[in-house]
């Protein structure tokens, strides 16, 4: 019975830490400040990677789908329907978010454990500063604000990646790509992944703010923090992907 009353533990230090980011800031400035530098760090910084990512699982996407799957008891448009669902569905916001989860979020518990075990946030406490809602409600803000973006630049890549295919190496013709892409869209689909990317956004900044904040020790427990925080945030992706995929569908 030790177990189960760790992670309710683990659970309880996570609400009343999550209950203490959504404090009233004392400065508004401040807190848009840091707002804005965590929307530049977390988002803005993590466009490129996304791009690169999205572009070339696009293309392969469509290979994939034309080598495997398109017959001759199929439309040929088969392939860039199929290649459009799983981009919209899962690539955008599920796949794309456990790769946001290695960088941004061990990025996130590292700079609060470092924080942490060099007594920076011990300092702000004792000045009377709400270090929680100071350091970790702009991340999950800004982590948020920013997320729908990097779903609509993953979407719009991985297509563009997937025409580099019929363009340049002939895979399928472009019309009958562009004929798939086009074949019985849903509008819906795309809010859900919005909708999805947001959960997920929230997971990964709040758990590994958590993994990061907590921290006691030394530099070696930083590391340690910084591995729990993408592996703790990659499985809650996956377990939230299954429940919010059958809320939503």
């Amino acid at each position: 019975m030790i177990f189960p009353f760790n992670y309710l533990n683990i659970l309880g230090k996570y609400l009343m830490l999550m209950w203490r980011c959504i404090a009233i800031p004392d400065r508004w400035r401040l807190f848009f400040k840091q707002y804005v530098k965590e929307m530049q760090q977390l988002g803005v910084d993590s466009i490129g990677i996304v791009l690169l990512i999205s572009f070339f699982i696009g293309a392969v996407i469509c290979i994939q789908m034309k080598l495997n799957i398109q017959s001759p008891w199929m439309p040929r448009w088969v392939s860039g329907y199929t290649t459009r669902e799983i981009m919209l569905l899962e690539f955008s916001s599920s796949i794309m978010c456990l790769i946001l989860a290695g960088k941004v979020g061990s990025n996130i518990a590292s700079e609060l454990g470092t924080m942490r075990v060099t007594q920076q946030i011990d300092a702000l406490d004792i000045m009377g500063v709400n270090s929680a809602n100071y350091l970790i409600a702009p991340k999950i803000l800004g982590l948020i604000t920013l997320m729908p973006c990097l779903v609509i630049f993953a979407d719009v890549t991985g297509i563009l990646g997937a025409y580099a295919t019929a363009f340049v190496g002939h895979i399928l013709a472009p019309e009958d790509l562009t004929l798939g892409l086009q074949h019985s869209f849903k509008s819906w689909f795309v809010w859900m992944s919005i909708i999805k990317s947001l959960v997920f956004a929230f997971i990964i900044s709040s758990v590994s703010s958590f993994c990061g904040y907590t921290v006691e020790g030394g530099s070696v427990e930083v590391g340690k923090a910084s591995t729990s925080a993408v592996v703790n945030s990659s499985i809650l992706i996956l377990f939230a992907d299954v429940f919010l995929t059958q809320l939503l569908s």
